[in-house]
């Protein structure tokens, strides 16, 4: 029998992520010398808050983001997800907690080629342990692909890739989606409705959201906007 998911209907009362960083610092060795990224960056997000990382090339908002989304430790600093000290936990509990309360999307998909799309968006359920087929049809079917499910990346547009990539973060409920040049890869027009569609969908569900995009339109959409220059947070601005 397939698994019964009705108590998805109304969890967003359930989810009180926050993303708080504290004097973040990052740098890098290129060429032999040091390379400052990150200079002291610190910052609080509230639940359910749509937060949009805006800078030119090479400010550090991409770092910023994989740093606060624990995909890449600070040299210095503290990084809290969800009350979660989250670089001082064990390198297994960090695994947990990116695969239940943290959903990712990235600029080229990082669909795998030989698996459908319900396959696709099935992966972070199977990391988790967890049978989530129906939903993650339900999840499909949300950003408009129900009729695609058995398509292979390869089959599908950019715009479809996206949508599949969306609903692949949703499926294992996150607390906070971070999403790192979402419609890089688009046109004009299926970049809005991607976006349109991912702040709809994240609004509805009560989830945080933090995203990296050079596009000031599409920040707009946003609760917040933090602007990012050399390695530091040069505005906070109400997009209200």
């Amino acid at each position: 029998m397939a698994d019964d998911y009705s108590y998805l209907q109304d969890y967003s009362e359930y989810w009180g992520a926050m993303i708080e960083a504290e004097n973040i610092h990052r740098s890098y060795a290129l060429g032999g010398k040091e390379v400052r990224v990150l200079k002291g960056v610190s910052l609080k997000i509230d639940a359910g808050e749509m937060v949009f990382l805006c800078g030119p090339s090479g400010a550090g908002k991409t770092t910023l983001m994989y740093t606060l989304a624990g995909l890449e430790s600070p040299n210095e600093g503290r990084v809290s997800i969800d009350g979660d000290d989250f670089y001082s936990l064990s390198p297994g509990a960090q695994a947990r907690v990116r695969n239940s309360k943290i959903g990712y999307i990235f600029q080229n998909y990082f669909l795998l080629p030989e698996l459908t799309a319900l396959e696709n968006v099935l992966v972070p359920g199977l990391i988790g342990g967890k049978k989530k087929r129906e939903f993650a049809r339900e999840c499909l079917d949300r950003v408009g692909l129900g009729e695609r499910l058995d398509h292979l990346p390869a089959e599908l547009s950019g715009g479809e890739k996206q949508r599949v990539a969306i609903a692949r973060a949703l499926v294992n409920l996150p607390s906070v989606i971070f999403a790192d040049e979402p419609t890089g890869n688009l046109d004009s027009k299926n970049g809005t409705e991607v976006m349109n569609l991912l702040t709809q969908v994240v609004r509805e569900k009560g989830a945080t959201l933090v995203v990296v995009t050079h596009d000031q339109k599409l920040s707009s959409l946003g609760d917040r906007v933090l602007t990012i220059r050399d390695g530091k947070i040069s505005a906070d601005l109400d997009s209200n």
